[in-house]
């Protein structure tokens, strides 16, 4: 029980962190409101048979990806963790010896990641909705579907894609390129032809969520994530079904 308590203290920290932040911490979810607090995480945590060793593990790579949305995504609306965190576990369980080792790879990964596409960098993403909820992996799968379909939505696989895309892109928006082009200061890149801003990303993505378009249903512990269905494309048609304005482009 002790020991039960003591792991919930460290997720309740996380639960802290993000409250001082004063973030939406708004779920996707069509059945509820607000994301599923790091407390509630810790519970069904502690709960399965697992080392409490790895339970405590886990929630101390989950800080620094905590902390790495907040300081590099500060506007972002949807904060559901339940499937990232479920998938850590999963992805450190099969490593077996070495999951406390995967266990750090994976948060210097996820958190050199939200470094990179965040307000910090030339990048500049406004969210990170397209990562958590899987669209860049679907996006990445499709290509190749036959060598990538296993490859989870966070494996380490594709955690170094993304961060090896990135990189690329810092060298195409330094060259100033047609499509990765340089931005005001005030601006966010925004990929797609309509509008990101708050009202319009929470319109379309919840809009999504209720038919079941959503890649990565990253509020599902159990979640099946999906990709063989055109995400991009069904974006941008909704995007004109909703009547969502188009993007107004700044660059520099």
């Amino acid at each position: 029980m002790m020991q039960n308590l003591t792991l919930n203290k460290r997720f309740r920290i996380l639960d802290e962190i993000i409250a001082q932040k004063s973030v939406s911490y708004l779920s996707l979810n069509p059945r509820k409101n607000f994301a599923t607090s790091f407390v509630e995480i810790g519970y069904l945590l502690t709960e399965m048979n697992v080392d409490s060793k790895i339970i405590k593990s886990l929630a101390d790579a989950v800080e620094p990806i905590v902390h790495a949305q907040l300081s590099n995504f500060p506007d972002n609306i949807y904060w559901d963790f339940d499937f990232m965190v479920h998938n850590m576990l999963n992805q450190a369980l099969i490593a077996k010896e070495g999951a406390f080792d995967f266990l750090n790879t994976f948060t210097d990964k996820v958190v050199s990641l939200m470094n990179l596409f965040g307000i910090k960098t030339q990048i500049h993403f406004r969210y990170i909705h397209d990562f958590m909820y899987g669209f860049e992996w679907a996006k990445w799968v499709k290509k190749d579907p036959y060598a990538r379909f296993h490859t989870e939505p966070f494996g380490i696989i594709f955690l170094d894609y993304i961060l090896s895309r990135g990189q690329e892109m810092i060298q195409l928006i330094n060259l100033n390129d047609t499509k990765y082009y340089q931005l005001t200061d005030s601006a966010y890149r925004n990929p797609f032809s309509f509008s990101r801003e708050p009202e319009c990303e929470c319109r379309l993505l919840s809009y999504m969520a209720e038919e079941e378009l959503i890649p990565v249903p990253a509020w599902d512990w159990n979640a099946c994530p999906m990709w063989n269905k055109p995400f991009q494309q069904i974006r941008q048609e909704l995007s004109v079904q909703l009547d969502i304005p188009k993007q107004s482009i700044s660059v520099g």
